[in-house]
């Protein structure tokens, strides 16, 4: 039990609240939950985590400290079983509360990340959103564990986790964050968009808003590529592609570095690379030509409503996809959830019938709805962001989110809602950009301060050393350069 202690000092009353046992957290009685574990971990090696008897991989490794962890299985149906856990700093806790998400289709905690939010002074949580592995054949017969994975599993874990607070500080958090990425990022627009509440401000990075989008356009890919093994891009051959795509835009924005600051003004024609006579390492084929345009390309339904965007030009390094073979965990969308069938064959997809048929059994997988209208209401800030790079999911699917939302709330959101696409990026990081930033301390800032980010420091690290930084600005203005000092230095660009 809490006891509160009022102390007078100096005339100011002062509330002193006794925290409760961790041990004691395993009685907590909440609604569809049971308390698993309770017990105060002490601090250890960051390398531990998940892993308590693994010894210290440095002589001075950085350190977790000791907080209270609390384990739960969530049933808001007959079918689910939510695995979460909520970390809660046993002291110097911030007052606030940041959860972390999933990728793909998630199956398992991300203590990484909660890792990360802990050393940060928050309260953490995160769940496995109701299954274990990395696949959806959880799906098969399953429809309530589907629910959870797409919406349910994170709303619950975010409602738990806020009862557990209070139950062992005493009070709730003053604030409540969502950080993630991938996946993670379309847990988190789920959020603003079916439970405002939950949240007052939200990272999602390189969401994947729009589940049954990009799974069509991956397996209509896949499949149209598969019918002629011809096409198939091998991956020196998406090389030599990227290779030319920078010689000819590259110094468009008007540095020669690399990257592709704003990789939608690139016209460039892959039948520029076409194999003069046979086949050879240096050329493309006129089927692997074929294919990369697909690439580039849309993908449309036959009335010309637009599906998914292509990929944008820079991103070439990263297209496996093209060198044939199935289309990974995208084609869960359609033979585990849509058909329920093990066996099903991607090879026959049809865009129109099956992107529809998703559309209207699956398309609550979708975290496209642009009216946030509550969420801003409740003072949240939206910050989202996309590496240009990024092959897995197009940047400018999120460019189309962003402006659909400005579409249905108007033009003027930019003091609650921000987008930041970074050149070069994965993703999700990794690529030759600027791929590291603090997009948690500026979102801080710009919730608790009200200091918007007008830029955002980006910084991309060769060997443990800081080789470049470069700042990110609010789309659509680009990092333009001076024209003077080095282009390694974000101080030598400015947003415009």
């Amino acid at each position: 039990m809490v006891r509160n202690f009022a102390v007078v000092l100096s005339g100011t009353l002062f509330t002193v609240l006794a925290q409760t046992p961790c041990e004691s957290l395993k009685s907590l009685s909440l609604p569809d939950t049971s308390i698993t574990a309770a017990e105060l971990v002490p601090a250890a090696p960051v390398s531990n985590v998940g892993n308590p008897t693994a010894p210290a991989a440095a002589a001075q490794p950085p350190m977790l400290p000791a907080y209270c962890r609390v384990a739960a299985v969530l049933k808001p149906s007959s079918d689910s079983h939510i695995e979460m856990e909520a970390w809660l700093p046993a002291s110097d806790w911030n007052g606030k509360f940041q959860a972390v998400g999933n990728g793909g289709w998630a199956g398992s905690i991300n203590f990484r990340m909660m890792a990360a939010a802990l050393q940060e002074g928050y309260a953490t949580a995160s769940t496995d959103t109701g299954h274990k592995g990395g696949s959806a054949s959880f799906a098969v017969g399953h429809p309530e564990k589907v629910f959870d994975n797409a919406y349910r599993a994170v709303h619950e874990m975010a409602v738990k986790s806020k009862a557990i607070l209070a139950t062992y500080y005493g009070r709730g958090p003053r604030l409540s964050y969502w950080n993630s990425c991938s996946n993670g990022g379309r847990q988190g627009l789920m959020e603003a968009q079916r439970y405002p509440e939950d949240f007052d401000g939200i990272i999602a990075g390189a969401s994947g808003i729009n589940r049954v989008g990009i799974s069509a356009w991956f397996v209509a890919l896949a499949a149209a590529i598969g019918r002629d093994p011809a096409s198939f891009v091998p991956a020196h051959k998406a090389a030599l592609l990227n290779k030319a795509v920078l010689a000819a835009c590259d110094a468009l924005d008007g540095v020669k570095d690399g990257l592709l600051n704003n990789p939608l003004i690139c016209q460039f024609d892959p039948a520029t690379l076409l194999c003069r006579r046979g086949d050879a390492n240096n050329c493309l084929t006129a089927p692997q030509v074929e294919a990369v345009k697909m690439a580039y390309a849309p993908a449309k339904k036959r009335t010309g409503e637009l599906i998914y965007p292509g990929m944008p030009p820079g991103s070439e390094l990263g297209w496996g996809f093209l060198a044939g073979g199935a289309p990974d965990g995208r084609i869960a969308t359609f033979r585990d959830v849509l058909y329920q069938d093990p066996k099903w064959d991607w090879r026959a997809f049809d865009l129109d019938r099956d992107t529809a048929l998703a559309e209207e059994k699956a398309g609550y997988l979708n975290a496209i709805n642009p009216d946030l209208a509550a969420f801003k209401a409740r003072g949240g800030k939206l910050l989202l962001y996309h590496g240009w790079n990024d092959s897995l999911n197009s940047a400018q699917n999120s460019i189309n989110y962003y402006s659909s939302v400005l579409a249905k709330m108007g033009r003027k959101q930019d003091n609650w809602l921000r987008l930041f696409l970074a050149p070069g990026m994965g993703h999700c990081g990794g690529g030759p950009g600027p791929n590291q930033f603090n997009f948690l301390g500026a979102l801080e800032r710009w919730r608790e301060s009200g200091v918007a980010p007008d830029q955002i420091l980006g910084s991309h690290v060769t060997s443990n050393r800081v080789d470049m930084t470069r700042p990110l600005c609010p789309y659509p203005q680009i990092a333009v350069y001076k024209g003077i000092g080095s282009t390694n230095d974000a101080a030598n660009f400015a947003c415009q």
